[in-house]
């Protein structure tokens, strides 16, 4: 017996859902002048919250979107976000009903896979996610870089709308190539960029090549250095998003930021893993991995589904065993080969739970891998090899988006 109740948020109800979630991160309400573009992002039957006498308690909110998966398929997904509990609430269960009756709306509703940032890394893997792509965040001294070679193409600034109505085209048209990608729901260009572009300085360059055809965006801030008694804060400009057709334009647009004058440091966060930035610098040692960290928590609401959406690399088959609390319909055995997956009565040769099958899922983390660190069971030992290639992709699945 529990003493909330779980209820579809309306939009008179989305101010509150809102104050409460940023309560959680130890945040002041959002201010009037910022209201409008929060409110634009609350989506009708997408907001949850939790009731205690008569007091909303806790919140789940999610975005409509779509998942690239390997093979170039795209499936509908779930961006989970504004997930908080009230202070005086917590550990009382309040959690656990909301994500029950997330999951289970956004199977019905046809979501295959639900993604979120956790705050927290030991709070989502007991509701199925499970980390399926890593990013960096990446510092370099561009007074030490000393880039080998110059820009091959225009690159020039974009002021205003016309730079974010380019920069919006050009994600939804390169974005999809990479698996682990999502589609950016329309709010959340108004969120992440329209809403701070004024009073943090944001600016969007846009490439263009030979055919004058644009081909590659970034949005980038300056951050202006301060020099106090014995501290040094170098002036630094932001790469906040940077997205290109090809290896041409994607160099364009880095030698383009490490040439902007008046700057000490490039620091870009959210990266991904295998961006070889550091090799269009003369001194390698002027690029730094300051961090490299979880960046897509990964939920296969339908598991069917989503191991039917993407494709496998020519190997002998393996049979997975799925466990899943939360949705028990995944639960079962699946034959997985190069010509598809089929949901069968064999025993398993691996059995795991639905957060590991997401980590593997994208195929950043190898089945070996999880087996060494016994986060599955390995009926027959032989199975880690097959599916090890059966799942092998050709580079580190990245989202690139945060929410």
């Amino acid at each position: 017996m529990t003493d909330h109740d779980i209820r579809v948020l309306d939009d008179s109800q989305y101010r509150t859902a809102h104050t409460l979630f940023r309560g959680t991160l130890h945040h002041t309400p959002a201010p009037d002048d910022q209201w409008k573009f929060v409110q634009e992002s609350y989506y009708p039957g997408r907001a949850i919250g939790a009731f205690a006498d008569g007091e909303m308690v806790g919140t789940v909110q999610s975005f409509p979107s779509q998942l690239a998966v390997p093979g170039g398929a795209v499936v509908p997904h779930a961006a989970v976000s504004r997930v908080g509990v009230r202070a005086d609430w917590t550990r009382r269960g309040v959690l656990s009903a909301l994500q029950r009756a997330q999951l289970r709306a956004l199977r019905s509703a046809g979501d295959v896979a639900a993604t979120l940032r956790a705050s927290e890394t030991a709070i989502y893997g007991r509701y199925g996610y499970g980390v399926a792509t890593r990013h960096r965040f990446v510092r370099i001294d561009r007074r030490q870089a000393a880039p080998r070679t110059r820009p091959v193409g225009r690159v020039r600034l974009v002021e205003g709308e016309a730079g974010e109505r380019i920069a919006h085209g050009l994600f939804e048209e390169l974005s999809p190539v990479r698996a682990g990608t999502i589609s950016r729901w329309p709010a959340w260009w108004g969120l992440s960029i329209r809403r701070v572009a004024a009073e943090e300085n944001i600016k969007i360059a846009v490439r263009s090549g030979a055919s004058g055809d644009d081909d590659g965006y970034v949005v980038f801030k300056v951050v202006p250095g301060e020099h106090g008694s014995g501290d040094h804060k170098p002036t630094t400009l932001m790469v906040m998003d940077l997205w290109a057709r090809d290896a041409e334009a994607w160099a364009d647009l880095w030698l383009f930021v490490l040439g902007v004058d008046l700057v000490a440091e490039v620091a870009a966060y959210g990266r991904p893993v295998d961006e070889p930035v550091q090799w269009l610098l003369g001194d390698r040692r002027a690029c730094r991995i300051a961090e490299e960290v979880d960046e897509t928590w990964l939920r296969l609401l339908d598991v069917p589904a989503a191991l039917s959406a993407r494709t496998y690399r020519h190997a002998e088959p393996v049979v997975l065993g799925v466990r899943d609390a939360y949705l028990p319909e995944n639960s079962g055995s699946y034959r997985v080969s190069a010509d598809g997956v089929t949901r069968v009565d064999e025993a398993p040769e691996l059995v795991l739970d639905v957060d590991v099958l997401a980590s593997t899922y994208l195929g950043d983390v190898s089945f070996s891998t999880l087996a060494a660190t016994r986060r599955l069971d390995v009926v027959d030992p032989t199975a880690l090899v097959r599916a090890d290639a059966l799942f092998e992709v050709s580079e580190p699945p990245w989202s690139g988006t945060y929410f």
